[in-house]
């Protein structure tokens, strides 16, 4: 019963987070479980559930949620969407605002993020989002390092009762400097900016590709930094400071001139900007949220194959 007393005091603060004058709970991008166990209840606290149903149906946020955590699927909750034939953009200022303020997030609430922790490319749903509040002008914002799988493993409480947030009063204060837009990519090709490829390396290197990209192949310039290397698979985390710090060095990387990061959808992507903007600490670093599927929309923008 404690656990359903706890959720029915955490959706009141919710309700009046509208109104609360929050502070700033951390100043880290990522945060742990402990950490997070000690916060419930704060007032300026919104915790978004980003997990998506599996294959099989099951719906997660209903068996088992960090207690208080409200719901907003990364696939279904309108997080990225469609725009001039590219899967995966940032969506329009007043929808993506709007859909914020549902959640009860205003301009002075901490937010942190809850992915399921299963794999990288699952976690990317989280860093992606992240990227949004970001890109949006919310600095009170940090994931869950190990997302609810850390969560569970470390013991912490369970709730099954859903959360329905007040609506909060947030209003967007853009960053153009942590996105780029085709023309900026266009103007890094003939630069010193670094272009950072996040997909696979077959992807990169032009034997394979999704469906949502047109050409197979690189845009010109671009160095791999595989997604893949932001994890550490051993411990179910994102990559250390020290990890992310070594790959930088070995691909020759520096935020001297910028860096802009693609993939495919601008997912993978946000995984490779969270760890050189946020854990490595790079400046100047943006993510092109229209990728390779924005890219090679237009036959006369260049690719390269390596294969």
């Amino acid at each position: 019963m404690r656990f359903n007393i706890l959720a029915t005091a955490l959706v009141l603060g919710l309700a009046a987070v509208g109104s609360a004058h929050g502070e700033r709970l951390t100043d880290q991008p990522l945060v742990d479980a402990t950490w997070l166990n000690s916060q419930l209840g704060q007032p300026g606290l919104v915790i978004i559930d980003i997990r998506d149903k599996p294959k099989d149906g099951t719906a997660p946020y209903a068996a088992g949620h960090v207690p208080g955590a409200v719901e907003a699927q990364y696939s279904a909750y309108g997080w990225r969407a469609s725009i001039d034939g590219a899967p995966g953009m940032l969506p329009k200022l007043d929808d993506i605002t709007a859909k914020i303020a549902a959640l009860g997030v205003s301009n002075d609430t901490q937010v942190v993020i809850i992915p399921a922790g299963s794999d990288v490319s699952e976690f990317g749903g989280a860093t992606r989002v992240y990227w949004t509040f970001k890109v949006l002008g919310h600095d009170n914002v940090a994931i869950l390092d190990g997302g609810y799988k850390a969560w569970t493993a470390a013991g912490e409480p369970v709730s099954t009762d859903a959360v329905t947030p007040g609506t909060g009063s947030f209003t967007a204060a853009p960053r153009p400097e942590l996105r780029a837009a085709v023309a900026e990519v266009q103007e890094a090709i003939a630069s010193d900016v670094n272009l950072i490829d996040a997909r696979t390396v077959a992807q990169f290197i032009g034997k394979e590709k999704t469906a949502t990209v047109k050409e197979l192949g690189t845009i010109p310039t671009a160095v791999n930094l595989n997604f893949d290397s932001f994890w550490d698979k051993d411990n179910g985390r994102f990559a250390s400071k020290a990890t992310v710090d070594a790959l930088v060095k070995a691909a020759g990387v520096t935020d001297t001139n910028g860096i802009i990061t693609f993939c495919n959808t601008g997912h993978l992507a946000s995984i490779a900007w969270f760890g050189l903007s946020e854990v490595a600490g790079l400046k100047g670093v943006r993510l092109y949220d229209g990728s390779m599927s924005q890219w090679t929309l237009d036959p006369q923008r260049p690719v390269v194959v390596q294969n």
